[in-house]
């Protein structure tokens, strides 16, 4: 039923009229502007009472999403891109052989792996075999590069000033800053929903006989029954076909019950939970696991190291036999990484980079029975804040170590596991894992569409040789939030810790 404009004026509580007031000559505002101008205590006044306006229909509120662009540091805006510096070099030459090219380059192994990818991906460099040697030659587009500074280059700059708007970038910035987001921690990204505010044609005509704000009395309470002050209040007018919201109840955070669901998972199938800590030594994070003190992964820009003294409480026994392993392979087949493994390096502090040392530290206290447990825990990484990774996230992890254990039984269990959370199949195929040996990879199907989803193998002898293991540890592990970006269909990790209240509160119960 339509309402007639008195009935609707009627209706208006006092932050309604105020609204309408701030809005009388601009007719668009944003709700900051109407903060100030109509004179509120809080901005949820103005959200609130401008929801209620657009639920009459007497204003609109339109939100779009701003994004801002920064540098993570402002060294950025003068150091050279690493294909820059190469490109440098290779002018000089226009041809070089690649190890030869490397060296002149004066770049570190990092750097030089990212100037050989962007000299390709721009078009600047090519790499050809000639008499079993690779030859990096200039292009004639890397030519004109040496006189002229790329897009990204000037937009690093200009961010460097000051944070860029997206809506203030051109095209060709645009997709600039695309690349630049794709490159680790060298542009930062903040988002900020802008809302505007804006009178329709009703609301501008009833905004025109908004002039008395009055107080109203929504409720009767003793205290005005007993002071006999109702006789002389002006109370407000019930609409009952106005919208009222849906009532829902407190619910748990989504990754809080997902942590729960998979815990009890676990239980449910004879496991144990384990957890030590996440700051732990460099010794239980890596070393342990085979992982070469001169690892890529062990650098700044994957592990988190921690400004702390180093760890004093390690087992000297233990060590000795990880150094060994690490430097001849010790009694097992292997033969080592062949380095002088250095036992400061083991020593010193990072927040731990998966939960696997959790599980092996575990096994380390109890090596001589049957063992099912298993880990779930944050853990940290140096990546950069994308739709699919954080820096700060979620693993999963368990382990089987029994007498006769092999892969036939981790991949039934396995099976056993992923159909308990909801996938309709459950196949493998064969991967390479650092830390085991056979390893796969785990291949679900649900709603018709199949992803990876978690790495699983058998310990390799390198790791459960210094303590004295003798039987076979089944193993694999999974992100937490891939697994439930696959179960509930969304996109973007980041809406994981986004906190929409709206979203969590109406998502369906599985």
């Amino acid at each position: 039923m339509t309402k007639s404009m008195d009935e609707l004026m009627d209706e208006l509580s006092p932050l309604e009229r105020k609204v309408l007031i701030a809005l009388r000559e601009k007719k668009k505002l944003t709700p900051e502007e109407i903060l100030k101008k109509g004179h509120f205590k809080e901005l949820v006044e103005v959200m609130n009472a401008s929801s209620w306006l657009q639920s009459k229909g007497l204003v609109t509120v339109k939100e779009r999403l701003k994004r801002f662009y920064s540098l993570s540091k402002k060294q950025y805006a003068t150091k050279l891109l690493p294909e820059r510096r190469a490109l440098k070099t290779l002018r000089k030459s226009r041809s070089a052989e690649m190890e030869e090219f490397k060296k002149d380059s004066k770049l570190n192994e990092k750097e030089f792996k990212i100037a050989m990818g962007w000299l390709r991906k721009k078009g600047w460099a090519t790499i050809s075999k000639e008499q079993d040697l690779k030859v990096v030659k200039i292009t004639d587009k890397g030519l004109e590069a040496t006189v002229t500074k790329g897009v990204d280059e000037v937009l690093l700059q200009k961010i460097g000033l000051d944070e860029l708007s997206g809506d203030d970038l051109s095209p060709a910035e645009k997709e600039a800053v695309k690349l630049l987001k794709g490159r680790q921690e060298l542009v930062k990204e903040r988002e900020l929903v802008h809302r505007d505010v804006e009178l329709t044609e009703k609301g501008a005509e009833i905004s025109k006989d908004v002039w008395e704000i009055k107080e109203e009395v929504s409720q009767l309470t003793p205290e005005l029954i007993q002071t006999g002050k109702w006789r002389s209040a002006s109370f407000r007018k019930y609409d009952i076909d106005a919208f009222a919201p849906t009532a829902m109840g407190g619910r748990k955070h989504i990754l809080t019950e997902y942590n729960e669901k998979v815990s009890s998972l676990f239980m449910s199938m004879g496991f144990v939970e384990v957890e030590y800590g996440f700051i732990i030594p460099n010794f239980w994070n890596m070393d342990v696991l085979f992982v070469p003190q001169d690892h890529p992964a062990r650098e700044l820009w994957d592990t988190y190291y921690l400004k702390a003294e180093e760890a004093k409480d390690l087992d000297l026994k233990l060590m000795g036999k990880v150094k060994e392993i690490h430097e001849t392979g010790g009694s097992t087949d292997s033969e080592g990484w062949n380095y002088e493994w250095d036992g400061k390096e083991a020593k010193k502090m990072v927040l731990r980079s998966h939960t696997t040392p959790n599980t092996i530290r575990y096994l380390h206290e109890n090596p001589d029975k049957p063992v099912k447990i298993y880990s779930i825990g944050k853990c940290f990484r140096r990546d950069a804040f994308t739709y699919k990774h954080t820096p700060e996230f979620y693993q999963v992890e368990g382990i089987v170590m029994e007498e006769g254990a092999n892969l036939s039984m981790l991949m039934g269990i396995l099976q056993e596991f992923y159909t308990r959370l909801g996938f309709e199949k459950v196949t493998f195929k064969p991967s390479y894992f650092p830390f085991t040996e056979p390893s796969l990879e785990v291949i679900v199907e649900f709603k018709d569409r199949m992803f990876e989803l978690a790495g699983a193998g058998i310990f390799r002898p390198e790791i459960t040789e210094p303590f004295g293991i003798r039987w076979p540890v089944l193993a694999w592990g999974m992100g937490m939030e891939r697994l439930i970006m696959v179960l509930e269909d969304i996109k973007d990790i980041r809406q994981l810790y986004t906190n929409d209240l709206e979203w969590m509160r109406s998502r369906p119960f599985r």
